[in-house]
């Protein structure tokens, strides 16, 4: 901005109806600050089905499947973490081209600091929302499209119960769960979480967090393995009779 400091608008969009639901302007990325205005957004429009990022922070990390802190709170509200693959932006193409509008049309110059540039991003999503017509939604409005979640937001998250026929672990604070008294690694995002492995053939169990599978364990070698193919696929979401009540969100820094 003119004052020398950086902005960073953590942006949200539905993208069926391709609502921008928010456009917050951040002075750094940060989990306590993402995690936060999801609630509000959340408390305000309902929950998702899935949210779809990038594999930045806060959204991703390097530990198994990628889970971050944010998204294993995104899984315990019944929201499906879903990441593009590394390098492929065009997976995310709708929230891309916002972005492009956005950064042309709000950024260009920048305000002198963050207050001001949050006031210009705040006219910014109340124009792209109600007043521009968009050629892929037959020249309506993002807002004629949008209808808020069906699925509130919690006051609070309730235990989770896996089936019966499942072993259930605590991660523990060194990141592992135990074995046949063995430590065996999982992830430092699952800390003090509870995990169930389903046993699918002899030796070898899929290993669930709630209902999100996070990996395969091996018994032979003591080993979780991220073996399944996490690519985003196109929403099945039957919307023709309740359009977007059960949203597809797509945040990104």
């Amino acid at each position: 901005m003119k004052n020398g400091a950086y902005c960073y608008p953590l942006t949200v969009c539905d993208m069926y109806s391709r609502y921008l639901l928010g456009c917050d302007a951040h002075n750094s990325i940060s989990l306590d600050k993402s995690k936060q205005y999801f609630r509000h957004l959340f408390e305000k429009y309902g929950l998702p089905e899935r949210i779809r990022t990038d594999n930045g922070v806060p959204f991703a990390s390097s530990a198994i499947a990628r889970l971050s802190k944010l998204s294993v709170w995104w899984i315990k509200l019944g929201i499906y973490p879903e990441l593009i693959e590394p390098g492929q932006p065009q997976q995310n193409g709708k929230h891309e081209r916002m972005h492009r509008t956005l950064k042309k049309e709000a950024t260009l110059p920048p305000e002198h600091n963050l207050r001001a540039q949050q006031v210009r991003f705040n006219c910014f999503q109340k124009e792209y929302n109600e007043l521009r017509p968009h050629e892929a939604l037959n020249m309506e409005t993002p807002k004629d499209r949008y209808t808020t979640s069906r699925r509130e937001m919690p006051n609070r998250i309730k235990n989770y119960d896996y089936p019966s026929h499942y072993e259930v672990r605590r991660v523990s604070r060194n990141s592992a769960f135990r074995w046949n008294n063995r430590h065996i690694n999982l992830s430092s995002t699952l800390i003090y979480e509870y995990v169930g492995l389903e046993e699918i053939e002899a030796g070898v169990y899929n290993v669930y967090y709630r209902d999100f599978l996070v990996g395969r364990f091996f018994e032979e070698i003591l080993k979780v393995k991220d073996v399944i193919k996490r690519v985003p696929t196109r929403s099945r979401t039957v919307r023709k009779c309740h359009p977007c009540t059960q949203n597809n969100v797509s945040p990104m820094y």
